[in-house]
Order: C-alpha cells, then structure tokens, then sequence
C-alpha cells in the first residue's frame, strides 16, 4: 500500500520533537492535508494533543507490544487514504528497552514500518559541533532512514551562516529550523505533557507555532519525503467477533482518559459495544451494560470530586459485589480502593471494591515495559502472558498478588494484580493485543453475566 510518511524523531528527549510535530501536523492541515497521526511508544498524552488539539486521528505504535506484521497492520489500518502519515518518535531515536537495546526504539519502529526520519537536533548554544553529532547519528543509521534534518532553538541568522556548512558535510538536506518559542510552552507532568484541556489557548499556541514553521520549514520538502516512502505491506489481522449484543461501560472524562485506541477498536472488532460514562459527573452506571472497564489517568487531580460522587461509587460497588466482570488499570485501580488520599496526605473515600488505601509517594513507583503472567488461570490461558507499562508515583497497600510482573531486560520480578472469574484490577496498563485472548476471555465473561441477568 502507498501510504506517505516521516517520523519525526530527535537526539534525546527534551529536544522539542512533540512542539514541532504538532506544529508541522496542523501546518499539513492548514494546508488542507489528509493526515494521520502515530506515537512511538506507550505514551497516551501525545496521542490526546493531536486528537484534541489538532483534531487529527492518533494511535500509538509500539515494536514491544505487537510483532512486526501487527504493527505495520495497525499502522496501515489508519494510513490508508492519508496525504501524509507523521509518526512522532520516543527519547532518543536509538533508546529502546532499558535504554541499552534498539527493540521499542524509534529506530526500531521506523524500520518495521520502513518510515523516513527526519532527526531534530536541538542547536541552542551549539555551532559547528551539531555536525559531529549527526554525522555519527548517520553513521549509526544502518538502514540509511534518516533523511532530512531541522534544527530546533535557533535564530534565523545562526540558521543561515550554519546551513551551508551543514549541507557541505552531511549527506541529507537541512529542511529548515525552528526559532526558540518563549511564549509557547507545553508544560510536563509525570507522563509526557500535561492535559490538553488543562493548558490555557493551547489551540492558539499550535496554531501560531505552525504559522512560524510554514515560513522557517520547506513543507515542500517534507512532504517530497514523505511521498518517497516506500509501498508497505502488512498481513490482514483478521479478528472474529465473539459476542453479539454486549455492552461495556467505559469510564471516560478528565479523571479517567488514558486508553489505547486499539485497544478500544479490539473490543469492537470482538463485537462489543461500547457505552462512555462519567465517573465525575453521572450519578450510575450505564444501563444494561455486562462489563465494566475503568482505565488510567489522573484521579487524584479530581478526588474530592470522584470522592463527593456517593452515588457512582456505590453503582460501581454493587455491580461488581454483583459479579459484573470489570477491568481497572492504574487510575481506575486506585479508584477502586477503600480511599485515596491527595498529594497533602488527605485521605478520601473511594469505591471500596479493595481494602487498602493507595498514597502519593513522590517518587516513579514503578516504571516500564513489563510481561505479566497469571499465578492462576483467571483472564490468561496457561503459560499465556500479556504485555504492558507502569509510570505512577502512586503506590497502593492492596498491589494483588494473583500475578507476576517481570522486566524484559533486567528480569527484575514482583508480584501485581488483583484477578478473579469476574476481575482484573492492578497498576500495569495493558496492550490488548499483545494478547488479544484476554480480551476474548473477559467478553465471554460479560456474555456469560448478561445471560444470567436475563434469567
């Protein structure tokens, strides 16, 4: 399939790759471009900028959680029909798995999907010594990806005196630059940027970014890249439904926002349907609905309110007690225990489903990539595992220990998760289809409560 593409992808993290790919996407789309969007990695928050922000379609792609076929079917499953594709890189480009390996890299995506890369280089209070820098970033470019280059934090001046110079030494073009932006700012918090909603005339700021590249990047260029990508194929993932007429309510709003598209395209493709509460707003769960799902985000930004909130906390209660089959990931795990409490020590009442209490500690906890294998059978056939992250610098007195969780590159292994017949409560956020026969087990638990109810 022909589907045009660039990742854009950087020397470390902090060199201004998320600011400039929302710049250049909503650049293409001021240019009325078709254009799709992908993040490098398990990362949700840039995926909600160029959703919410720039209202252009965005996934994740991660080389750790799917194999090569997947990922490029994934890939090409929202490429299709796009003038461009614009894939925004993780860390530095060659940073994989415990920072040491190129599986999960950027590098390592842009080669499964056979992806150009244009490579960012951070030049504020550099000069001639960004050339030995990309040189050896070339040199370590084995499949000869790296394509173009845009130096980020710059003058106009500095740009035009380095350029020739540049362009003299290195054997890809210099695309443009991009000037140092002291009145736009995406701030950081824990994971990536802060909310979209959060930040004040974010829209504007975007909008105004991408006015400056149109005049400082040739979008000629990058789109000239992007057209020189070649074809890519990728097996059809064909997925057969299994259950017919299932509701799942999903828990959606501030609090609760972090979920993989694809991970919510699955259970449609497997037949469900999905019903979107509010767990800050709605006073019940959804009616006639056969499962529960509560993802991650941030409750404890919005725990007074989900605390205040008696009535959704105890239709969450009663459904489960019920044994209505649910899924809680990290935010939605925290909500599910006894209490809370805020960043002060404040303590907070929440749903009870667990008896412990979950506390800020100031720290990351737990972070990373992880394989998760069952104690015993619940949602995983035997010697099944399924592929997920951490980052939270919450900890719970309640972690489970119907699973064990162990690192892919230091073998480091705990115990996690709260799992049953009806459950699957922890910190780790999972990647469905790592292992997509989780997901069919959980809808034909949902499938098996709705016939009970109907009896």
């Amino acid at each position: 399939m022909k589907a045009p593409r660039i990742m854009i992808a950087a020397v470390s993290s902090g060199s201004g790759k998320t600011l400039l790919t929302c710049s250049l996407l909503q650049a293409m789309v001021d240019c009325n471009k078709k254009v799709a969007a992908f993040k490098c990695g398990p990362d949700y928050i840039d995926p909600m900028f160029h959703q919410k922000v720039i209202g252009v379609p965005s996934k994740n792609l991660d080389t750790y959680f799917t194999d090569e076929n997947i990922t490029r079917h994934l890939f090409l499953e929202e490429a299709e029909g796009k003038d461009i594709s614009i894939i925004e890189g993780v860390m530095g480009l060659y940073d994989g798995l415990g920072g040491i390996k190129e599986e999960a890299s950027s590098y390592d995506l842009a080669k499964v999907t056979k992806t150009p890369i244009i490579l960012v280089i951070n030049a504020h209070g550099m000069g001639r010594s960004v050339i030995p820098l990309i040189s050896g970033f070339l040199r370590y470019d084995r499949s000869q990806l790296i394509r173009g280059v845009i130096l980020n934090n710059t003058s106009k001046m500095f740009y035009e005196t380095l350029k020739p110079e540049l362009e003299a030494q290195i054997p890809v073009p210099v695309l443009g630059y991009f000037p140092k932006q002291k009145d736009i700012r995406l701030e950081s918090r824990h994971l990536g940027l802060q909310m979209p909603d959060e930040v004040e005339d974010l829209k504007e700021q975007v909008k105004k970014s991408a006015d400056i590249i149109k005049t400082t990047v040739s979008l000629d260029k990058v789109m000239a890249l992007a057209l020189q990508a070649v074809e890519l194929e990728g097996e059809e993932v064909k997925i057969t439904p299994q259950v017919k007429n299932i509701r799942i309510g999903v828990a959606r709003d501030e609090a609760f926002c972090f979920y993989y598209e694809d991970n919510l395209k699955l259970l449609q493709k497997l037949g469900a349907q999905l019903i979107y509460f509010s767990p800050l707003r709605d006073s019940k769960l959804p009616e006639h609905i056969h499962g529960i799902l509560l993802g991650g985000g941030y409750p404890e930004l919005y725990i007074e309110e989900l605390s205040g909130n008696s009535r959704m906390k105890t239709s969450i209660k009663e459904a489960i007690d019920n044994g209505m089959p649910s899924i809680a990931e990290c935010g939605g795990f925290m909500y599910l225990h006894k209490s809370m409490e805020d960043m002060e020590g404040k303590n907070f009442s929440m749903v009870g489903a667990i008896r412990g209490s979950c506390h800020y500690t100031g720290k990351l906890v737990r972070f990373g990539y992880i394989n998760i294998t069952e104690e015993k059978e619940a949602f995983l056939s035997k010697n099944a595992g399924i592929r997920g992250h951490e980052f939270h610098y919450y900890d719970s007195t309640e972690n489970g220990d119907s699973c064990i969780a162990w690192k892919p590159v230091s073998g480091k292994e705990w115990q996690c998760i709260h799992a049953g017949k009806n459950y699957w409560w922890g910190f780790p956020h999972l990647y469905y289809y790592s292992n997509p026969g989780y997901v069919r087990c959980y809808l034909e638990r949902a499938q098996e409560y709705g016939k009970r109810k109907s009896l």
